[in-house]
């Protein structure tokens, strides 16, 4: 089975990946939207990708590309402590404090807001592509004394020196990784996956007050426990905007299609964005 993931190597991406999954070929794609094309042109069997961290919320590429370009169902989900790390070139190892720049992903420099700000007061911080591309960007220019927001195993890869660890600003810091393919994952695959998740997509009928309430109505009467309603604009005009709903529970025969026959009823858009193992990896 060949993986796709969200690279280049030792992304935290990649750190999902391998604790979730064992004897796979991995392939690493430089964006997010590569590695979903990659499912859909059948390079890879699956793609693991950012869906929501815990401090900064939602990754909208992800939310945004697998809504509204391609159709690929979501066969799992992993759960993943994120350890940031300040991380410079050996070369600039002794004068770290006077970097002149900080690279790393958006959502890393987010989430390490308050180191930032209180340790480098004035110093521009740059986004790229993921938190390994920071890391590979810094071993690549020795000459600039930068530093790059990244993980352990960047760190390891790239060969770089880690001067500060764990300067992101709570401890409670965890990253969703959905897992996409067009092809249903075998529950063993992930071993350890510890209970089921469905994922729905709803639009909302047009100038019908209260939609919404009757939305929630639906799954509240039926005791069906949802752990996150999300609003996402639809793109197509101001105010517009559709709901990404997770329940806390397998698709069913019963409970989920009789809430989904309701909101259709009522005139929702109803699409089954997948239903999937969960598995909550390196947690103490």
């Amino acid at each position: 089975m060949k993986i796709g993931y969200l690279g280049p190597k030792a992304t935290f991406s990649e750190i999902a990946v391998r604790n979730a999954f064992s004897d796979c070929d991995l392939e690493a794609y430089s964006t997010i939207p590569e590695c979903m094309d990659a499912v859909v042109e059948q390079q890879v069997d699956l793609a693991v990708v950012p869906l929501e961290n815990a401090l900064e919320g939602s990754v909208n590429i992800t939310l945004d590309y697998l809504t509204q370009e391609v159709q690929i169902p979501i066969v799992g989900e992993i759960t993943l402590p994120i350890k940031q790390h300040l991380m410079v070139h050996p070369n600039n190892a002794s004068k770290w404090q006077d970097v002149t720049k900080i690279y790393s992903h958006s959502h890393a420099i987010a989430q390490c807001h308050k180191f930032l700000h209180t340790h480098y007061k004035g110093v521009p911080y740059e986004a790229v592509s993921s938190t390994a591309a920071a890391a590979k960007l810094v071993l690549e220019n020795p000459h600039l004394n930068v530093g790059a927001i990244a993980n352990e195993l960047a760190a390891q890869e790239y060969g770089l020196t880690i001067v500060k660890k764990n300067i992101h600003d709570f401890d409670y810091n965890h990253t969703r990784f959905v897992v996409l393919s067009v092809n249903t994952l075998d529950f063993q695959l992930m071993s350890g996956a510890s209970h089921y998740k469905t994922t729905l997509m709803v639009t909302l009928p047009s100038d019908q007050a209260g939609s919404l309430h009757q939305v929630l109505s639906a799954f509240a009467w039926r005791k069906i426990n949802l752990s996150k309603i999300e609003s996402r604009p639809m793109k197509t005009g101001i105010g517009n905007y559709f709901f990404i709903i997770d329940v806390e529970m397998k698709l069913d025969e019963v409970l989920i299609p009789g809430a989904i026959a309701e909101l259709e009823a009522l005139g929702c858009g109803v699409t089954l964005l997948g239903s999937y193992p969960q598995l909550n990896v390196g947690f103490d």
